[in-house]
């Protein structure tokens, strides 16, 4: 069956960097939209980044640009967020999702982000 399982996340200073990962099962991330969508506390979902079927089209939310790279190895079947430039209002919980901004499917468990010094 369709499965996603994050891992990464914690806690990281300002300017630094993380690495989420979300593995897939029961589906091939290289055919398959995939996005990344946060919320933060007190505040609703948010839409991130998606990387497209066509295998090399990314977008991002506006705050994510040039921060932000979503990416996808196809021998492992499992996307990536990498997170440089950390800012402490990057606190959120994140969640990778099989589809795009407007059709997805499926849900990892999601992961906390926490940056503070």
């Amino acid at each position: 069956q369709v499965q996603l399982v994050q891992s990464g996340g914690g806690l990281a200073q300002p300017g630094g960097s993380l690495l989420l990962s979300c593995a897939a099962s029961g589906f091939t991330v290289s055919t398959s939209g995939m996005s990344w969508a946060c919320q933060a506390p007190g505040e609703g979902l948010e839409w991130i980044s998606s990387i497209y079927a066509d295998g090399s089209t990314t977008v991002y939310i506006d705050s994510a640009k040039g921060r932000f790279t979503t990416t996808r190895d196809n021998a492992k079947n499992t996307l990536y967020l990498r997170m440089n430039s950390l800012k402490p209002e990057d606190t959120a919980l994140y969640w990778c999702a099989k589809g795009t901004r407007i059709n997805a499917t499926a849900w990892g468990q999601g992961t906390q982000v926490t940056v503070s010094s």
